[in-house]
């Protein structure tokens, strides 16, 4: 796969980095200052090195989750490197020798604040060795990626490179600002295959995102196969926009995306869109339907038009199996309901209908999300709305806020992936606006809503709705480099945040995409690199 950002890249050709003032221009000590997201602390060692070379092993605590972060290491540096990267696991009284990198599961000793409480890592570079130190694995997972950082962009590649391969000296303390960090993958417009949506997972993971929200059904398609009710997937699973074949994941499947994620400390959040957004489950069980008659199956990308029956307790044996397997199947602790764009039903019906949902979901020992119109049902405790507004005020969240809600921030002009660039992009849409790069960037999810306080806040996603993407290259074009900039937002401390300054560190990552194989946007916003 050809890392050509698209139509895009003739449109708007890569703008020449500046002669100066770039951290990117200034050597190997350089990509210490480079790293995105933002971390806490950066202390660089000038003229300190560590090379990493045939002779080097990689060394973790006697825990198997530690020692698992150092194969998971092993295996991002063994193909450009060429080098065999033995990894083994010390005795809590062992020094670790000469020419390791080291993953040890201590506290760190100059902690930072953090609402994730083992997101925390401390890496320092000598010329001898490199270390990281963090309170859990998930700590030592987000120290790796951000030593993926320091090596040279090469490191991306799947064939050997020459090297060598320098780490800058100096230490990081980092930990992460908001607890949930996300994406989300619309499969129901367009559905995408495993192998790709694991191939997402990858690129959450190396920005230190931690949730991934699928979009597992609509009225274009339904997405999951449900035992107890097959026709879901066999009927209602069968289209998508356009008029293509869809398709389904098996519960196979969704086990291995699940599986896969957690190995990259992603939690996977699936959403079954309810009571509107309905129409592929309608299609494959008629007796769903308000008038009890099956719908044809929808192909177009208008919403609002579809509605479970919100009298019929069959309704409600549906939700409680649907909910109940998907439940089974997801060890995270969230279960998103969806609840927009429900136009068929009046406030009385909505309310009736979203209220017993929650209670489901509650019952099934899991933690309710929904997107921000279900604010105003009954409160159940714990539960998340997600902020996909345009405004920066919405009484209706502060009210669910007032009574113990949380908020993940998703503005739709801000985060929304599917949104065009500018005008001139091919791809997406433009009802929430255009947002280019410094317009993802540029707000704080603290501060960004009224009545809503920095600490009600659970974090930010980033959705990208599929309508009008069709393949792994638009998917990749629609998200990078933008998802970057909301990955920064969502860990980085607010004293961190400067567009100038990100744009630059920005720059020096589109090398590693390239070599990785990722397609993206040139924006003129953005000094990139000449390209080679």
């Amino acid at each position: 796969m050809s890392s050509a950002p698209l139509e895009q890249s003739r449109t708007h050709p890569p703008v020449p980095r500046p002669r100066t003032g770039s951290p990117a221009l200034d050597g190997v000590g350089s990509r210490l200052t480079e790293v995105i997201p933002a971390p806490v602390s950066v202390r660089p060692t000038p003229g300190v090195r560590y090379l990493l070379t045939a002779g080097t092993t990689i060394r973790t605590s006697d825990d198997p989750a530690a020692l698992a972060v150092g194969e998971h290491l092993a295996d991002l540096l063994r193909p450009a490197t060429g080098h065999p990267l033995p990894v083994a696991t010390l005795a809590a009284d062992d020094t670790p020798p000469a020419d390791t990198v080291t993953l040890l599961l201590e506290p760190a000793t100059e902690p930072a604040p953090a609402t994730e409480p083992d997101g925390g890592y401390r890496l320092d570079v000598t010329a001898e060795q490199v270390v990281i130190r963090a309170a859990t694995a998930t700590g030592l997972f987000y120290g790796v990626q951000t030593l993926r950082q320091l090596l040279p962009a090469e490191i991306e590649s799947t064939t050997v490179a020459p090297g060598p391969w320098e780490v800058p000296g100096g230490q990081i303390v980092d930990a992460p600002r908001f607890a949930y960090r996300g994406a989300m993958l619309d499969v129901s417009r367009h559905f995408f295959e495993m192998p790709d949506v694991l191939r997402f997972v990858d690129q959450l993971a190396r920005y230190k995102l931690n949730h991934l929200h699928l979009h597992l059904t609509d009225d274009q398609g339904w997405r999951i196969a449900i035992a107890s009710w097959p026709r879901l997937a066999e009927i209602g699973g069968a289209t998508e926009v356009d008029g293509g074949t869809g398709g389904y994941y098996t519960q196979a499947d969704y086990r291995t995306i699940v599986e896969y994620a957690a190995a990259r400390r992603i939690t996977v959040v699936p959403e079954i869109d309810l009571p509107g957004h309905t129409n592929a489950a309608l299609s494959a069980y008629g007796e769903l339907a308000p008038d009890g008659v099956a719908p044809a199956p929808y192909t177009g990308t208008e919403v609002g038009f579809s509605s479970v029956a919100v009298a019929s307790e069959r309704t409600y044996d549906f939700v409680d199996d649907v909910l109940g397997e998907l439940a089974a199947l997801t060890p995270g602790p969230y279960l998103h309901i969806g609840g927009d764009e429900a136009f068929k039903l009046d406030a009385t019906d909505y309310g009736t209908v979203m209220n017993r949902v929650q209670r489901i979901v509650a019952a099934k020992s899991k933690t309710v999300v929904g997107w921000h119109q279900l604010a105003p049902a009954e409160h159940v405790p714990g539960r998340v709305l997600q902020y996909w507004g345009t405004t920066t005020s919405d009484e209706n969240v502060a009210s669910a806020v007032r009574q113990g809600a949380r908020v993940i921030m998703s503005p739709g002009n801000r985060t929304y992936l599917d949104m065009k660039y500018t005008d001139a992009t091919t791809l997406g849409q433009d009802w929430a606006g255009l947002i280019d790069v410094r317009t993802a960037y540029d707000w704080d999810p603290g501060t960004y809503l009224d009545g809503v306080p920095a600490e009600s806040v659970l974090g930010v996603e980033a959705p990208l709705w599929t309508e009008t993407i069709r393949t792994v290259a638009e998917i990749e074009f629609m998200t990078y480099p933008r998802l970057v900039a909301v990955a920064e937002l969502a860990w980085s401390p607010a004293t961190t945040h400067d567009w100038d300054n990100f744009r630059l560190r920005l720059a020096a990552h589109s090398p590693r995409w390239t070599h990785a194989n990722i397609h993206f946007h040139p924006s003129p916003e953005i000094p990139w690199p000449p390209t080679q």
